[in-house]
């Protein structure tokens, strides 16, 4: 009787202190999680994260990490001992078709784990996660809702294959495909049902490349980097299960939750801010941190300094959940970092916080209120913009030709359009001839929509590349459906610093946004009088456009054939008249964009606060978003024009990039003005490289050589290719002589000799500073001998005198 009732108290107490392992015990009812990583400090360090946050929010049943590691990897591998481990084998480089593509290990080890884990047969109920998450709370299926047939996953809008042909082509069952991800719970038994054909539809939708784009798949990059995540959709389609699908277990940081929902997981797969403070997964790539004693991650604000930031209680609550992650990941390395023997860390006002009652507080674990039983799918809104419902939809268009000069442009500012979270959907506008298109290497550097090529006129044989952009843009709104309110239209050499929208700006119907060109004296004389029936109505703009979508169908057009006519209008290609310093007409396009809005009545909104050329002093206390590198600019000895660059194929050459600016410290300038015009300058030149290195890192090139052995490739396609053949020409030669003027270019070889001019700047410069401190420090010891000699001196003459009085006394 008496072992009764302490059984009874005993169950009592575990259902009162411990929920969630109490639920899990029980016929039928044994979890177990998931998670799969590779072999480097990239997953290591999410991993020490992932799990500290499951132990803390009292995840119950056992947690595998399932690791791929290739055999070349694992003696030189770290991380052997973060947390329970299954070694499965790698897959980032398929063994049958030596296609390097890391993601497919997910799929792979779940099968691994299936076939030949113990544990895998002492399991009813599996939940799988990715490394990059913080969990907030136990996840337990049944309490989510999760049935045998119906598992439970969070909801991926974005997967647009669920929709179209791509699953029509790889699933006998399209209309069960779910857009599903993030966070996966399941009975066992659909697990194993569901693994081989996870796997299996990952290789065939990775082999599917004529059907990659954007518009098919939703993945930005065009790469088919989301294959696994098809894999997934179509595999479980295939099988029958139903997912139930919700909103709101899980959350990227940097987005608000809804009204009374706290989510369970932290996905930091985006990079997202609080005020200034910004973190991005990315950046630390190549992290050691979970094996470097005490280092942790720059530390977010303070709850009560968010508190201060933001009056929408709301929006506060995102900010909140955005600085709870990164402290939950710093916590847990703290803890890693003290498992494996590091000595203790210095006090720190930050450290103190993360031990605090306070912090315990805020991070107990959240449980679910089990308000998710219904199918259902939520929106999310970005906190960094502040954007709610009634912002519109916006599409990003850039022109381009298939050629390695605009190939390295792509790359520069699609990696700047990233990094400044600029909503909405991007498209390249590719314009290529047929046999261009054969040999072209560069199909995955973009969301590309693919235009014929009118760099010569298939009426009039004229050469006029420029051309090129209205006449894609046209084509674009031809052939696509978009349902995008506005769009923003970029030049390829541009460098993005932070979101263009329209709300931001003030652009509206019959009111398109640009920047000031006002070199574009066209405007004010006979050329607008021939050209435009409007000519009052003329902009001096372009750069950058933002245009209603009703506005540019009734534009494009125009503006095409506007560019065409002031094309052939050879009689006003004078300076004093264009405005052109090459009096070439190579600027009709531009003016072909203020003729035809000026036709239509379309007037501008002129910011001068969104553009900047490097090399101009910039107004002061203005956060432009956009670098505009189209003509020369350096500092000091360095210098930077993309026309030097023109025939170099940095992107397809591993590693290969521009010269480094100069370090940012040597910009010491007496002129405020000045040194700020530097710093944008280097900045500029900085994130083209910054580009280059993470797309060849994507390339997965093999360990970068020297600069000197990729300057030499560089010089030599350079000068080797230093004109342009046949297309470089047209009936007068103005083209060639005004704009590529090969003979005047610096050559990279120049542009490499400059960079060693800065260097040896910077080492005299460095000499110099030591032989001042050297200088400096001999000075203050001279003075202290000084000082010391004196007192010493005045010592003995008082002691001196002492003794002098002493004698007299006596005497």
């Amino acid at each position: 009787m008496a072992a009764a009732v302490a059984g009874a108290v005993a169950a009592t107490l575990l259902l009162l202190l411990c929920p969630s392992e109490a639920a899990a015990v029980g016929e039928g009812r044994r979890l177990h999680t998931l998670f799969s990583v590779e072999c480097g400090d990239y997953f290591d360090w999410q991993a020490v994260g992932l799990l500290h946050s499951l132990r803390k929010a009292g995840q119950p049943g056992g947690v595998t990490r399932l690791l791929s590691c290739g055999p070349d990897q694992l003696p030189s591998y770290r991380g052997l001992r973060i947390g329970h481990t299954l070694q499965v084998p790698s897959y980032s480089r398929h063994p049958r078709t030596g296609d390097w593509y890391p993601a497919i290990n997910k799929p792979a080890g779940v099968v691994h784990w299936l076939k030949h884990s113990a544990e895998a047969n002492n399991v009813d109920w599996v939940v799988i996660l990715d490394a990059d998450q913080i969990v907030r709370g136990p996840i337990i299926p049944w309490e989510l809702g999760a049935e045998k047939g119906k598992p439970v996953a969070a909801y991926y809008g974005y997967l647009k294959g669920c929709d179209n042909i791509l699953a029509q082509l790889h699933t006998a069952h399209p209309e069960f495909c779910d857009k599903v991800g993030g966070i996966l719970a399941m009975h066992i038994d659909d697990l194993r049902a569901l693994a081989p054909l996870w796997l299996s539809k990952t290789e065939e939708v990775r082999q599917d490349k004529s059907h990659w784009s954007t518009n098919i798949t939703g993945d930005i990059y065009g790469m088919g980097w989301i294959s696994e995540m098809y894999g997934y959709s179509f595999g479980a389609a295939e099988v029958g299960l139903r997912h139930k699908i919700n909103d709101d277990i899980m959350i990227y940081p940097g987005y608000t939750p809804r009204i009374g929902i706290e989510p369970l997981i932290l996905h930091y797969g985006l990079p997202f801010k609080v005020g200034n403070w910004s973190f991005s997964k990315l950046e630390h790539h190549e992290d050691g941190i979970a094996h470097d004693c005490n280092r942790l991650f720059p530390p977010p604000p303070f709850p009560r300094e968010v508190e201060m930031m933001e009056s929408d209680p709301n929006v506060k609550r995102g900010l909140y959940l955005s600085i709870e992650c990164i402290n939950t990941l710093n916590e847990g390395l703290v803890l890693h970092h003290t498992s494996v023997g590091c000595p203790k860390p210095q006090w720190s006002k930050y450290l103190s916080f993360l031990k605090s009652r306070r912090f315990s507080e805020l991070t107990k674990p959240k449980y679910w209120n089990g308000q998710m039983v219904e199918t259902r799918k939520t929106v999310q809104h970005v906190v960094s913009l502040k954007q709610d419902n009634k912002h519109p939809k916006i599409h990003t268009l850039f022109s381009t030709e298939c050629t390695p000069y605009f190939d390295w442009q792509t790359v520069g500012l699609m990696h700047s359009l990233r990094a400044s979270r600029q909503p909405g959907n991007i498209t390249r506008l590719l314009s290529c001839s047929d046999e261009d298109l054969k040999n072209y290497k560069g199909h995955d550097l973009a969301p590309t929509h693919y235009v014929p090529s009118m760099n010569k006129h298939p009426l009039t044989g004229d050469w006029y590349p420029a051309i090129n952009k209205p006449a894609a843009v046209l084509h674009w709104i031809s052939h696509v459906q978009t349902d995008a309110e506005f769009i923003v239209i970029l030049d390829a050499d541009m460098i993005m610093r932070g979101p263009i929208t329209p709300w931001e700006y003030g652009a509206k119907l019959g009111h398109p946004v640009s920047t000031p060109y006002e070199y574009l004296i066209g405007c004010d004389n006979i050329l607008a009088k021939i050209h435009t029936r409007n000519p009052s109505a003329c902009d001096k703009v372009g750069g950058v456009i933002i245009m209603h979508i009703d506005d540019l169908r009734r534009f494009a057009m125009l503006w095409l054939h506007k560019s065409e006519e002031v094309r052939a209008d050879k009689a006003h290609y004078a300076t004093n008249i264009t405005g052109d310093i090459y009096a070439s007409g190579w600027i009709s396009e531009m003016y072909g964009y203020s003729f035809a809005a000026a036709e239509l009545n379309l007037h501008h909104i002129i910011r001068r606060d969104i553009l900047i050329y490097p090399g101009y002093v910039p107004v002061p206390e203005v956060k432009y978003k956009v670098f505009h590198y189209g003509l020369r600019f350096g500092v000091g000895n360095w210098s930077f024009d993309k026309a030097d660059w023109r025939n170099a194929d940095v992107v397809n050459t591993c590693w290969a990039k521009f010269p480094e600016p100069p370090d940012p410290a040597t910009v010491m300038g007496e002129d405020q003005s000045a040194r700020e015009r530097d710093l944008l300058s280097i900045e500029c030149g900085r994130a083209l490289n910054k580009a280059l290195y993470w797309h060849h890192k994507r390339r997965n090139c093999p360990q970068p050589s020297t600069f000197d052995s990729t300057s030499k490739k560089l010089e030599k396609v350079t000068t080797t290719n230093g004109s342009e053949g046949g297309k470089t020409e047209n009936s007068d030669g103005n083209w060639r002589k005004s704009h590529i003027d090969v003979a005047k270019r610096k050559t990279v070889k120049r542009i490499a000799a400059a960079i060693s001019h800065v260097h040896r700047a910077r080492r005299l410069t460095r000499s110099s500073r030591i032989w001042i401190v050297a200088v400096w420090a001999a000075s203050v010891a001279m003075f202290l001998l000084v000082i010391s000699m004196f007192f010493t001196d005045r010592r003995r003459g008082v002691s001196r005198s002492r003794v002098s009085r002493s004698q007299k006394a006596h005497v």
